[in-house]
């Protein structure tokens, strides 16, 4: 049970970031100024926290929600919002 809108501008933010990862591949390989590809590598990691954050809403709206909702799925919701939060600080 996916949101289609969020599944939406998931889809065109991971696309878009498809583009930057290869916009830097060739920046890379065409030598450009370390800072100008340090800028573009940034970039980059500010558009996967953006698609972290579309991914997270889907999750919490989709399944969070009704596990909370059922005593039995309630410890695996929390377990799974602590392992999410859990990579997301290392």
């Amino acid at each position: 049970m996916v949101d289609q809108k969020l599944k939406r501008r998931a889809l065109h933010r991971a696309k878009i970031i498809r583009g930057q990862l290869d916009a830097l591949v060739k920046a890379i390989d065409k030598e450009v100024y370390c800072p100008d590809l340090l800028a573009l590598s940034l970039s980059i990691e500010r558009s996967l926290k953006s698609l972290d954050t579309f991914l997270l809403e889907n999750h919490l709206r989709s399944h969070v929600v009704s596990q909370m909702q059922n005593k039995k799925e309630q410890e695996r919701a929390v377990r799974e919002l602590v392992k999410v939060f859990t990579l997301s600080n290392k």
